[in-house]
């Protein structure tokens, strides 16, 4: 067999086998319901949640508010609403890729993309590029890692870099949804 003959049949089975997995994504799963897609899962946050954070051996109650905004084209997170801290961060579809820009405290924008993953519901980000920063140098966010446990159970996690490397302490969430009715309102 020639060579530019072996790679013909290379690229038709790559791209076979390619199609192939673009029509499981969308088939039904075992229970009949079809996969949820990353970004669906994020426009389902909508609404205030509460719980408990820790950056390192720091603990304190925490509180998030999710909105699907821009006519559910993004996702907007925010961290200690209302004080001097407070941090956005927008979640939206880039053609296939999920992008979130982080919108931090110390005056910097990082952006980070979604990694391909075994587990629908565990979606790892990591740094893509960023405004008001030099990675190698600046702290920064780096990476985040947000669970979705359940319907109204979320965990994340984010990992700042200073350096250019991780530092020691980890922020992590662990977020329950505030039941409408629930927050006094």
């Amino acid at each position: 067999m020639s060579p530019r003959f072996s790679l013909i049949l290379l690229l038709m089975s790559s791209g076979a086998w390619l199609s192939s997995q673009m029509l499981l994504a969308d088939e039904p799963n075992k229970s009949g319901a079809k996969p949820v897609k990353p970004f669906e899962l994020f426009k389902k946050l909508d609404g205030e949640w509460t719980g408990k954070a820790s950056h390192g051996e720091v603990q304190f109650d925490s509180k998030v508010q999710y909105r699907v905004t821009s006519a559910g084209s993004a996702v907007m997170e925010t961290l200690f609403g209302g004080s001097e801290h407070e941090m956005v961060t927008l979640y939206h579809q880039n053609g296939d890729d999920l992008l979130l820009t982080h919108y931090c405290a110390a005056g910097n924008q990082p952006r980070m993309k979604a990694i391909k993953s075994d587990n629908p519901r565990k979606i790892e980000f990591k740094y893509l590029d960023g405004t008001n920063l030099d990675a190698a140098k600046d702290m920064h966010m780096h990476e985040m890692t947000i669970e979705f446990v359940d319907e109204d159970h979320i965990k994340t996690e984010w990992i700042t870099y200073v350096g250019g490397k991780p530092a020691a302490e980890k922020a992590k969430f662990e977020l329950q949804r505030v039941k409408k009715g629930a927050s006094g309102k």
